[in-house]
């Protein structure tokens, strides 16, 4: 029997925490001929925070958006609940993503709209609550990320910090079961991006949801980490907790998590000879 969160959208109570909820097998994907992913193996269990790293051009990103549906592998499986998405419909995907909530790099709000409005657009789209009920919502998230005062505010008038908390707020709008976030520190100041990581771990334990992070912040990532997956060369080079991942030998893991320039991680990623480039052979 389902149950319904404060949102008013179902949920199947089939899942309990540690439960997989994210499942891909052997997923590949080119982009015009070049191979981004290479055979992906990965698995998220309802309640942890999976953190994914990776160099740029390695496959991360390009994982998050298989992952909520936004594109769809060359081969191989993505389950999200336990059904495999990849050959579905957008109309037969739209229940699926009900369940999800995604916090983008920017924060993606409509600066045409008030913060109050920008959350409660996926209720007023996705459910037929009562203006009152989405109201208390709307107060509801908002007091979740610490910004109640300002849901009659525009975009425009929010700092960057808070443009991306807005954009939690409207993602669990829905009372998602995993929420995806795409670079959630980006471009904010140490103060601010601990906020942001105190309020994804917060949501975790609060909530239960999973979380999938994909972030270059490497002190973030093994603050709010459960466990930790390391993309390169469009394969999972690496997967641990925190702790394993800092004492691995691995000099490609070290390079990474060190942000060191000197290393097996080359600057170049160009796979012709530069000279038959040049040539147009």
């Amino acid at each position: 029997m389902g149950a319904k969160g404060t949102s008013g959208v179902d949920r199947d109570s089939q899942f309990k925490k540690g439960d997989v909820i994210v499942r891909c097998r052997d997923v590949r994907m080119s982009y015009d001929g070049r191979p981004i992913l290479k055979g992906v193996n990965l698995e998220v269990r309802k309640g942890e925070t999976l953190v994914i790293m990776g160099g740029s051009g390695h496959g991360k990103s390009t994982m998050l958006r298989l992952m909520i549906g936004a594109e769809k592998p060359d081969s191989g499986t993505v389950e999200l609940f336990g059904q495999e998405i990849t050959k579905l419909s957008e109309q037969e995907l739209y229940p699926i993503k009900k369940r999800f909530g995604v916090l983008f790099q920017s924060g993606a709000l409509y600066n045409s709209m008030t913060v109050g409005e920008n959350i409660a657009l996926p209720l007023r789209e996705h459910t037929d609550l009562d203006e009152k009920i989405i109201s208390i919502i709307i107060k509801l998230k908002l007091e979740l990320v610490g910004l109640r005062d300002f849901e009659h505010l525009v975009p425009s008038q929010l700092s960057g910090g808070m443009k991306k908390r807005v954009g939690l707020a409207r993602a669990i709008a829905l009372d998602p079961e995993i929420i995806f976030y795409d670079e959630p520190g980006a471009g904010l100041d140490p103060v601010m991006l601990a906020v942001i990581d105190e309020l994804i771990m917060g949501l975790g334990e609060k909530l239960g949801v999973a979380s999938i992070v994909v972030t270059h912040e490497m002190q973030s990532a093994f603050r709010i980490a459960d466990r930790m997956v390391l993309m390169h060369g469009g394969l999972v080079l690496a997967e641990g907790t925190p702790e394993q991942i800092r004492t691995t030998t691995d000099p490609v893991v070290q390079q990474f998590i060190q942000g060191k320039a000197e290393g097996p991680i080359p600057l170049r990623l160009s796979s012709r000879d530069f000279a038959e480039d040049l040539l147009g052979g």
